[in-house]
C-alpha cells in the first residue's frame, strides 16, 4: 500500500480545484505534483495564464495560488505498480472537505479519465460537485499535443 505523500495545495482564495489520480513515481520522489519532466501539466498551466513555465516547487506553488487554483489528487492510498494508472487497486480516496471547507472552491476539474473514474466512484457522492474531465497531461497521453491540451484546458480559466 502506497500512501499519498503530498499535502493539498490551496489557500482561502482558491476557487478551482484540479485533481489528478495519484502521484507518479517521479512526483513521489520530488514530493510535489506533476514531477515527471515529460508531464505537460506545468507548461499547459503557464501558457493558459500567460506566465513563464515554473521550474522550482516555489514557482509552481506561486502559479497555482496566484490564479486561485487548488491542487490535489483523488486517491489517498492505493496499490500501484510504478506509475501505471491501470494497475491501481485497493483505493482509499482523499477527503476533499479540508479544501472545500477552507477555500472558495466551487469547480472541480480532473486531469484524465483515471482521476474521473475514482472521483465519480468515491468522492462525488460526498461533495455533490460534478467534476469536469480534462484530457490527461501525462506523457502516456501522447495523442494530445500541447497546443490541443492548452485549448482543452482553457476552460479552467473561464
Amino acid at each position: 500500500m502506497i500512501v499519498h505523500p503530498i499535502p493539498p495545495l490551496f489557500d482561502e482564495n482558491s476557487k478551482t480545484l484540479i485533481l489528478g489520480s495519484f502521484p507518479s513515481v517521479k512526483s513521489r520522489e520530488t514530493a510535489f505534483f506533476y514531477g515527471h519532466p515529460q508531464n505537460r501539466f506545468w507548461p499547459v498551466l503557464a501558457m493558459i495564464y500567460g506566465m513563464p513555465k515554473p521550474e522550482t516547487v516555489e514557482e509552481k506553488k506561486k502559479l497555482v495560488l496566484e490564479n486561485d487554483l487548488a491542487l490535489w489528487d483523488v486517491i489517498a492510498s492505493c496499490e500501484i505498480i510504478g506509475s501505471s494508472d491501470s494497475s491501481i487497486s485497493d483505493v482509499t480516496a482523499n477527503d476533499l472537505s479540508i479544501i472545500i471547507n477552507n477555500s472558495k472552491v466551487e469547480r472541480i476539474f480532473v486531469n484524465g479519465k483515471t482521476a474521473e473514474k475514482y472521483y465519480n466512484k468515491y468522492t462525488y457522492p460526498k461533495t455533490g460537485i460534478k467534476a469536469v474531465c480534462l484530457p490527461s497531461t501525462s506523457p502516456a497521453n501522447a495523442a494530445w499535443k500541447i497546443e490541443k491540451l492548452v485549448e482543452a484546458w482553457k476552460k479552467i480559466k473561464e
